[in-house]
């Protein structure tokens, strides 16, 4: 009788899987950075990327504005936005107990929109640049503080009333967007809304980079010790007691955390879908279900997954440019039907 997918993978050499998915997403960094209407060899992406990182201040030649100011950024900036949204889908998958949850399922992408839709047609610019992605993750705050709100029971976080909550906020926020939407009589704006909601990482600079890059890096850490009691309270409300789990608390600080990385991870983006609902089952196929291998896992494959999704969205239709939430839909809605068939056989082939 074959194992189950899950199991075999699992008996793969661990450290290796990391050291080579590392390695997957440095080369795909530096090729990815040299693609482009201006192609650089990625031997020369190297040498600029290594000039700069050992102190080497700007020159003059074309290739170094390109790499340096333009694509580098852009680059990171889907490394960090991939693996923020995968981490916080395979985090929310634990949680609630459901294999197709992600964070857009309690609502906080809605919410995020709703903050930066108000933004983008009142033209209210108190922060400067920095106040779309401000109000883009006040939003997906204020949508998480109302479904835990509501969610509780009690005094306990139940996770199918968790789902439901977040579903129906979901809904209410996306009405209000469309409303704020319908009502604006800017052209422009419309515009930028539309590609906004479906994400995309066009206009990235350095200036973008830190915040996201120090909430995912310190919410990666956070959420990495925690996972052995992830592990714990995916067996449900009685296992994890009889191990001494209180999993009403895990569960805030662990939807806290999620916020967070979600809200802000979406107001740098926008509203890109399915990352954090594929590369957590990719990561499972890989190493099984075990959280405290298969998060570093997700981390590093969603990186991977955006950066190149990324690259995709502005070449398919250049010099135009596709939203990444488009693309991301394509690929990721056969690649769900797939996956789900393939353990639905090996169900069977267990049973």
């Amino acid at each position: 009788m074959p194992k189950p997918l899950a199991l075999r993978a699992a008996a793969a050499p661990y450290p290796a899987l990391l050291a080579a998915l590392a390695g997957v997403l440095t080369v795909s960094a530096v090729v990815a950075t040299g693609i482009g209407p201006v192609g650089v060899p990625a031997g020369e992406v190297a040498g600029i990327l290594a000039h700069h990182l050992t102190g080497g201040g700007d020159t003059a030649a074309t290739a170094d504005l390109i790499v340096w100011r333009i694509r580098f950024p852009r680059v990171l900036l889907g490394v960090v936005a991939g693996a923020g949204l995968a981490l916080a889908g395979a985090v929310v998958q634990g949680v609630v107990r459901n294999p197709v949850a992600d964070p857009y399922l309690l609502g906080l992408s809605h919410g995020a929109s709703v903050g930066a839709v108000l933004v983008l047609t009142t033209g209210v610019a108190v922060l400067g640049a920095l106040t779309l992605p401000a109000a883009a993750f006040c939003g997906a705050a204020t949508a998480m503080a109302l479904v835990l709100a509501m969610a509780r029971q009690g005094g306990r976080l139940l996770p199918v009333r968790l789902i439901l909550v977040g579903v129906a906020f979901g809904h209410l926020f996306a009405g209000i967007t469309s409303f704020v939407l319908a009502r604006t009589d800017s052209s422009a704006a419309q515009q930028q809304i539309i590609f906004w909601l479906l994400g995309g990482l066009s206009g990235t600079n350095w200036a973008t980079l830190p915040v996201p890059a120090a909430v995912v890096a310190g919410a990666t850490v956070l959420l990495l010790a925690r996972a052995r009691r992830l592990n714990a309270l995916v067996l449900g409300e009685e296992a994890g007691a009889a191990l001494g789990l209180n999993a009403s608390r895990l569960r805030w600080q662990l939807l806290v955390l999620t916020t967070l990385l979600t809200g802000t991870v979406v107001a740098v983006s926008g509203g890109i879908g399915f990352v954090g609902l594929i590369v957590p089952h990719l990561a499972r196929m890989l190493v099984g279900a075990d959280h405290r291998r298969m998060l570093p896992v997700a981390v590093l494959l969603g990186g991977v997954f955006l950066l190149w999704a990324d690259v995709a969205a502005r070449m398919l239709i250049s010099p135009a440019e596709l939203p990444i939430g488009v693309l991301t839909a394509f690929l990721g809605v056969p690649f769900f039907l797939l996956v789900m068939r393939a353990r639905g056989l090996a169900g069977q082939e267990s049973a």
